[in-house]
Order: structure tokens, then C-alpha cells, then sequence
């Protein structure tokens, strides 16, 4: 797999400020104005009507006006400059960003994670190596203390998905404080615009916006930088003027001084006046979650250059306006724009408040699918909205309930403060997460001393700790909404997390014998007709019990069957020259094997049809690797499992085990006619008239003529080629789970109501997996769990 578009291939990269280097970081910070910049862009729009609310209305006065901005100033300053730029955009994964890239390093460097498929082979992969990687003998107290304890891998595990939650509780607030904040321009310029009016405004704009989602963003991605370009510009352009109109002496807040004063003259007020403060950063996180699409180089440099000089004059500006116009509090924005220039800034900040929206609606898929990947969350329909960019997807369930629970927001408060409250909880709720995951990732990634990463987390949480008080002061007006969301989506979470877990600990506990496998011998007591079977299970290791089932139920089985697992391994991206990992099951004459596809928690499942001849040519490769390294098979009675190896896809086109020539589709029904009932074929063809994207590339496997070719692997080529032309059938187990008569109430509680409610209105394993419903075959079992 090429790497991800910004992200440097290592040390052999010319000098970081060469031309070609800086030109291209310079396209990329350009590009991520319109992906990563929207939202923290947006919020001069609430700001100060957010953190002059309440009680501190007393104290409208121009020190105070003079100490909102020293505070806004030094929290730009020392969050998102001095943590995002400096810090935190070193700690990527892959050079993927976000809470699940810390979540993943940390799995990586120590024994963490809760995944239970997880293989020595994975340690293998290019990416699972990326970073300082622990020495033998260094392994600190910390290390061995969190390895030790499956309570606290539990914990942290639930600190990772309660920020999660919170994110997709960003999505559903962004969008609302955005366009609601944009819109009341409106009445503040149109008297005769009454607040429903303006509201109706804003839900048909944010239904609009949702409603094309499933267009994907590329179709107007090249529309939002020039727009938050257009909107920095006239923002700062804006504050200079009212910088120098009306009054300059704003400068001297720029001194912590005016920040000693503020708290000093409001007390406890000017504290809980910091939860609209912190809406100065809200969008801070996404410098480090969209780190993927873009380099850390542009993304400081479009913040260090751009984004900060524009917000700092901005905020200026709106001060210095405000310190001789302080009745203008509650408009704020929009007042201290000049008249003649009013309209347009109204129409950019519109526009800009949507495409701050849409990056985070965006981010909430990603975060989504990336839930799923680790097993945290049920299974939904994943679109891919761009056939040329990567990553880009649109789940159309989440997209739905993210509209309905915004519109829910937008008209239940219908006031951008009480949103704000609800957002500013929410975010600050998430940096404090990445802080505490960052301070883990010092120790345990970077290595670095456990006193620095005290100092870290301590600075931060010190200065965070202060601002997400202030915010849970207001959990009464409006701080509720996050919590709640997030307490909803973290049951989800957590219940299919753990309803998944006990599921696969039982087909663990269950796998069929080895004994029992070889004493049916061969033939496994049955009849093998042609045809290939690949049978899905979970387990990476061992023969699900399900296979029992058929064996003893079933008169007649495939001559070649595979045992598939698709599994998620704790990386971003699995190349494609890594993703199959082939083994054989039992000796060579039961022609058993087992293949393991992998994929990274970002990688993105495409249904492209290839995977049947992917598969067929990874174990052709495999048995003639197995013929020239034998201890690739070892003893053939050691094990029900031999080793695995790593097929990869270039091996497979250098070395061509098998010749392919692609055939029309009639072509193939007539080589396959004598295998196939005339009711089969009709079923068939009728199904792919009627499902035209299920139509898969149809080719012929032919042996290669060479004759050096051991016997015993060219009768077993050629029972593979046979097998392959007489067809694949897939074959999975159609399970229901159930506590035990023994369990807990609170354990049936989880597993008979909560987790069955969830599969059975989510969508199936087959479908996921995107196996055609024609050739399929389903096994009731029951698990008690």
C-alpha cells in the first residue's frame, strides 16, 4: 500500500525545507484550512456573548473586557500552540492522529489492549513497528503494573471511549452552536426577524446539511479552503479596524497582568465565565484527529502562520470594540462589523460555520468506523463516497440520528449559549482524555522519564482542570446534553464491546480436538465434492465448534476448504502486501487451510470483487513456499495448526503459482455446467441481473507448465484449480447468544436484552463482509455465555 497522502516515508526523505518538500506542506497547509480549521475558525462568532452571560453581566466593564481577552489570548497560546503544535503532533501513529492512534501505540508498546484475536505474527507488520521500540530488561514498574492488572486495562479502555463519546457528542453540538451563531446575524441586522423565524432558518440549513452528506466531501472539499481562507482574512482585516478605530491601548492586554485583575475584581463569577472562554479552542482536537490526511509540518505551519495572528487580531478587535460599545456584549459579533462590509462577512461566516460543521460530521464517521475496528461497536453500513480519495466514507444510520439529535439541540435551547455550555463540556471533556493518554505514551512510547510525563499531565491538567470546572458548573444549563449522549453511546459501546468478548472466549473454550479431526481421517468421514468452502469464524487459531456441526449434520462437504478469519490488528493501515497470512490445517491430504485477513483500525473493507482469486492465489503461493521451506509445514501431526506465513500480493504476481486468464461470463457457466443444476445457474444469473454490483471479476486458474514440479504440489495445485471452477460457497454461523441459567441479573441483563437488541438491528456479519447472498450458508448455533 502507497503511504497515506502527508505522511513522511522515514529518514531518507530529502531536507524538510528542500523546495519539493516545503511546496508540497505548502499545498497541504493550504488543504487542511478547509478540513481541520473550520471549527475553531468559527468561534469569534460566540465567545464573548458566552463568557459574558449570567452573573458577570455586573460586571460589564472595560477591565473585564481587557481580562476576557489576556485569557483568551494565553489559553490560544498555551493549549493549542504550546500542546497541539509542539507537542502532541509528534505522538502519531503511523502518522495517524486522534485518541485511537494513542489508544494503538500505547496496545503496541504495552501489553494493553483487550482485543483477544491478536497473533505474534502481527508484531510483524511494517506499521506495528513504527517508533522507539521497548529494549529487552527496560520494561518500567508502571508497565508491568498496568500488564498486571485486567481491571485497569478495563478502565483505560473505558477512559478511551468515554472521549470517543464525547467527540461524537461534538458532532452533534458543532453543528448547532455553528449555524445558529452564523444565522443570528439575521436578527440582529433584520429587527422585524423574530427568533423562530431565525431558527427555522437555521434547522433548514442543518437539515440541507446533513441531507448532502451522502454526496461525500470531495464534491465541494476544493470549495472549503478559499472559504475559510476568505473568512480568516476578513476576520483579522476586521479586527485590525476596530483595533485602530476604537481602541489601541487593547495591546496592553496582551500582559497576564489583566488576567490577576479579572479574577481578582469578579471572583467567583469571572471562574465560571471560563466555560465560554474555552470556546476559543473548541476545535483544537482536530489539528491532531485529521493529522492522517495532512503532515505535522503543514499543520503547525498553517496554525503558526495563519490561524493564530487571525484569531489573536480577531479577538483583539471584537475587545477593543467592545471596551466603548459594552451594551453590544450580547451581539458582539456582528455589531463590530462595519455597515457597508456587513452582508458579505454575514454570508462567509454562513458559510464558514458549515464547513466547520461538515469536518466535524466527517470526523465522527471516521471515529465510528474506527469504534467498530477495535470491536467497540455494532456493525453499520459504510459507504465510500470517493473512489480516488481514501478514507473518505458516509454511514448513513449515524448520519440520521446526528441530524435528528442536532435539530433535537438547536430547537430544544434554541439559544447559542446554553449550546455552548453543552459544547464547551464536551471538549474540554476530550483534551483531558488525550492529556492523560499522551502522559502514557511519554513513558511508555517515547520512553522518556515518568517525571516528565508527571510534569506534562500536571501543567495541563492544571490549567484544563481549571476550565473543565468551570464547565461542569454548568451541567445544569445546557452541560447535561454531552454527558448524557455520551453516556448513551458509551452503554452501546460498552455492551457490544463485552457481549463480542464473551462470544469469541467461547468459541476459545469450544474448538473442535485435534484427535478428533485426525481419527475421522481425509475425507473427515463424509463425502468431498469439488467446490471450495471457506468457512468464516473469528478465531485466528484452532476450528470453531461450529465445524462439528456440519460434519456431523452434513452428508457431503467441500474438497477444499478454508477456514477465513477477518480480524482488526491495533494499526492504521495494513498494506496490502502484508494482509493475508496463510496456513495449513491438519496434514496435506485433508487439504484443510486457514487464512487470515488483516486490517488496520482505519482501513477501509472495499467490495471489489477480487477477494475469492486473491485467496486462491495466496494459498497456491503458500503451498509452494510450504514445498521449498519446509519447516514452513514441520511435523504434520504436531499440530492442528501449522505455521503461518505472509502472502504477499507482488510475491504472488512476480512468482505466478498458478496462470490466470480472465473469461466471459458464459465462457465460465459452460466449463462449469456439469457441476452446476440448471436451477442453480437460473438462480444465479437472475441474482446478478438484479445485483449488478455483485457480479465478481470471473477468471480461469490454469498450472503453469513447468516440470520440475514436485508431484504431490501439482496434484494439489490442481485439486485447487478444480475446486476454485466448481465454485466458492461461504459458509458462517448464524449464532444467538445467552447467559448462562447461573449468570448474574446484571450479566443477563447486558447479554439476553442489551446485546441482542444490538445484533439483531444492526447489520449481519455476511453482509459486512460483503459476501454474496447467493452463495451462502448459514448454521444456527447457541452460545451460553
Amino acid at each position: 500500500m502507497e503511504p497515506e497522502a502527508g505522511i513522511p516515508s522515514g529518514p531518507t526523505n530529502p531536507p524538510l525545507l528542500s523546495w519539493v518538500n516545503l511546496s508540497r506542506n505548502l499545498l497541504l497547509a493550504y488543504q487542511s484550512f478547509g478540513v481541520v480549521y473550520g471549527d475553531l475558525s468559527t468561534s469569534p462568532l460566540y465567545v464573548y456573548k458566552s463568557t459574558f452571560i449570567g452573573k458577570l453581566q455586573a460586571h460589564e466593564n472595560e477591565d473585564s473586557i481587557f481580562g476576557a481577552f489576556s485569557l483568551i489570548f494565553w489559553t490560544i497560546t498555551l493549549i493549542p500552540l504550546l500542546k497541539y503544535v509542539f507537542i502532541m503532533l509528534s505522538a502519531d501513529d503511523n502518522g495517524e492522529g486522534g485518541t485511537f492512534a494513542l489508544y494503538s501505540l500505547l496496545c503496541r508498546h504495552a501489553k494493553l489492549s483487550l482485543l483477544p484475536n491478536q497473533q505474534a505474527a502481527d508484531e510483524e507488520l511494517s506499521a506495528y513497528k513504527y517508533g522507539p521500540m521497548t529494549q529487552s530488561g527496560s520494561t518500567s514498574p508502571l508497565k508491568r503494573f498496568l500488564e498486571k492488572h485486567k481491571k485497569l486495562r478495563t478502565a483505560l479502555l473505558l477512559v478511551v471511549l468515554f472521549g470517543t463519546c464525547m467527540v461524537i457528542g461534538d458532532g452533534v453540538v458543532t453543528p448547532a452552536i455553528s449555524v445558529l451563531s452564523a444565522v443570528s446575524g439575521l436578527k440582529d441586522e433584520k429587527e422585524k426577524l423574530t427568533s423562530g423565524q431565525v431558527l427555522l432558518i437555521a434547522c433548514v440549513i442543518l437539515v440541507g446539511l446533513f441531507a448532502l452528506q451522502h454526496f461525500g466531501t470531495h464534491k465541494v472539499a476544493f470549495l472549503f479552503a478559499p472559504i475559510i481562507i476568505l473568512w480568516l482574512l476578513s476576520i483579522m482585516c476586521i479586527g485590525l479596524y476596530n483595533i485602530i478605530h476604537w481602541n489601541p491601548k487593547i495591546v496592553q492586554a496582551l500582559s497576564p497582568y489583566y488576567i490577576i485583575k479579572f479574577f481578582k475584581e469578579n471572583g467567583k463569577d469571572g471562574w465560571i465565565s471560563l466555560g465560554g472562554i474555552l470556546l476559543s479552542i473548541t476545535g483544537t482536537e482536530a489539528m491532531f484527529a485529521d493529522l492522517g490526511h495532512f503532515t505535522a509540518f503543514s499543520i503547525r505551519m498553517a496554525f503558526a502562520f495563519v490561524i493564530y495572528p487571525c484569531l489573536v487580531i480577531q479577538y483583539m478587535g471584537q475587545a477593543a470594540f467592545l471596551s466603548k460599545n459594552v451594551s453590544s456584549i450580547p451581539h458582539s459579533f456582528y455589531h463590530s462589523i462595519p455597515g457597508p462590509v456587513f452582508w458579505p462577512v454575514f454570508v462567509i461566516a454562513t458559510l464558514a460555520a458549515i464547513v466547520g460543521s461538515q469536518a466535524v460530521i466527517t470526523a465522527t464517521f471516521s471515529i465510528v468506523k474506527q469504534c467498530h475496528a477495535l470491536g467497540c461497536f455494532p456493525r453499520v453500513k459504510i459507504v465510500h463516497t470517493s473512489k480516488h480519495i481514501y478514507g473518505q466514507i458516509y454511514i448513513p444510520e449515524i448520519n440520521w440520528i446526528l441530524m435528528i439529535l442536532t435539530l433535537a439541540v438547536t430547537i430544544g435551547f434554541h439559544d447559542t449559549t446554553l449550546i455552548g455550555n453543552a459544547y464547551g463540556l464536551a471538549f474540554m471533556t476530550v483534551m483531558f482524555v488525550t492529556t492523560f493518554l499522551m502522559s502514557l505514551v511519554i513513558v511508555f512510547v517515547w520512553q522518556r522519564s515518568i517525571f516528565l510525563a508527571a510534569g506534562f499531565l500536571l501543567f495541563f491538567w492544571l490549567i484544563e482542570g481549571v476550565y473543565l470546572s468551570s464547565a461542569i458548573m454548568k451541567v445544569p444549563q445546557g452541560g447535561w446534553v454531552p454527558i448524557v449522549l455520551s453516556c448513551i453511546f458509551m452503554v452501546v459501546m460498552y455492551v457490544w464491546h463485552y457481549g463480542t468478548r464473551r462470544k469469541y472466549s467461547y468459541d476459545l473454550h469450544n474448538k473442535v480436538s485435534l484427535k478428533w479431526l485426525l481419527g475421522l481421517g481425509p475425507s473427515l468421514g463424509i463425502v468431498r465434492v469439488p467446490g471450495i468452502g471457506l468457512i468464516y469464524s473469528e478465531l485466528a487459531t484452532g476450528v470453531p465448534a461450529i465445524f462439528s456441526h456440519f460434519v456431523t449434520n452434513l452428508p457431503a462437504f467441500h474438497q477444499v476448504l478454508v477456514f477465513v478469519c477477518v480480524k482488526s490488528v491495533p494499526v492504521p493501515y495494513v498494506s496490502p502486501e502484508e494482509r493475508f497470512l496463510v496456513g495449513r490445517v491438519c496434514p496435506r491430504p485433508y487439504r484443510m487451510y486457514r487464512c487470515v485477513v488483516r486490517y488496520g483500525y482505519k482501513d477501509i473493507q472495499r467490495d471489489d470483487g477480487d477477494f475469492e482469486n486473491l485467496l486462491v492465489q495466496s494459498i497456491a503461493e503458500f503451498i509452494q513456499m510450504e514445498a521449498g521451506e519446509p519447516q514452513l509445514s514441520g511435523s504434520e501431526t504436531s499440530s492442528l495448526d501449522g505455521r503461518m506465513a505472509v502472502i504477499s500480493t507482488r510475491t504472488i504476481q512476480s512468482n505466478m503459482s498458478l496462470v490466470i486468464s480472465e473469461v466471459e461470463d458464459f465462457d465460465l457457466v459452460n466449463s462449469v455446467s456439469s457441476s452446476k443444476s440448471a436451477t442453480l445457474q437460473s438462480l444465479r444469473s437472475a441474482y446478478e441481473e438484479e445485483n449488478p454490483q455483485a457480479r465478481r471479476r470471473r477468471v480461469r486458474f490454469q498450472l503453469p507448465t513447468s516440470p520440475g514440479m514436485d508431484p504431490a504440489v501439482r496434484d494439489e495445485l490442481q485439486e485447487l484449480v478444480e475446486a476454485k471452477e466448481a465454485g466458492v460457497a461461504y459458509i458462517m454461523g448464524h449464532s444467538y447468544i445467552k447467559a448462562r441459567r447461573s449468570s448474574s441479573f446484571l450479566k443477563k441483563l447486558v447479554i439476553d436484552i442489551g446485546y441482542s437488541f444490538l445484533r439483531k438491528n444492526c447489520r449481519g456479519p455476511a453482509v459486512a463482509l460483503n459476501i454474496p447472498h447467493i452463495s451462502l450458508i448459514e448454521v444456527g448455533m447457541i452460545y451460553y455465555v
